[in-house]
């Protein structure tokens, strides 16, 4: 597993605070899951919007990612959970791969752990990042 630090920008790091105190306060969600985003969370370098460099996985990122198992190659979009769509490759930032890839840089290897065993992707591109596109707040 990872753990090199990340980056993340102040308001993505406020919202994912936020979501992940509001689903403990509900239980909604595995409590593992929980535990892995607030360990990002916690390592993470938090920097203003306008800084955050433009290979750099934000919130509704759009990123383009190789299998180092199968070779194949993805493109997803890592959202809020609300956003999540599989069938529009918008990956929740919950899911096991949406939390790994946050805060990565292109050019990173993401690693976690299924139930099969390890996986292993490299990020190629990161093809749309809301601060740099001038989208983000």
């Amino acid at each position: 597993m990872k753990t090199r630090n990340i980056v993340l920008t102040e308001p993505d790091h406020e919202q994912l605070t936020r979501l992940i105190a509001s689903s403990r306060a509900q239980c909604h969600l595995d409590v593992e899951r929980l535990e892995d985003l607030q360990n990002e969370l916690d390592r993470a370098i938090v920097v203003k919007p306008s800084r955050v460099p433009p290979e750099v996985v934000t919130m509704n990122s759009r990123i383009r990612i190789r299998d180092l198992n199968s070779g194949g190659e993805f493109t997803y979009q890592v959202v809020f959970p609300r956003g999540a769509d599989m069938a529009k490759n918008r990956i929740s930032v919950l899911a096991p791969i949406g939390t790994a890839l946050l805060g990565e840089r292109a050019g990173s290897i993401v690693e976690w752990q299924v139930p099969s065993g390890m996986r292993r992707f490299r990020i190629l591109d990161v093809e749309f990042q809301p601060e740099a596109d001038g989208a983000a707040a």
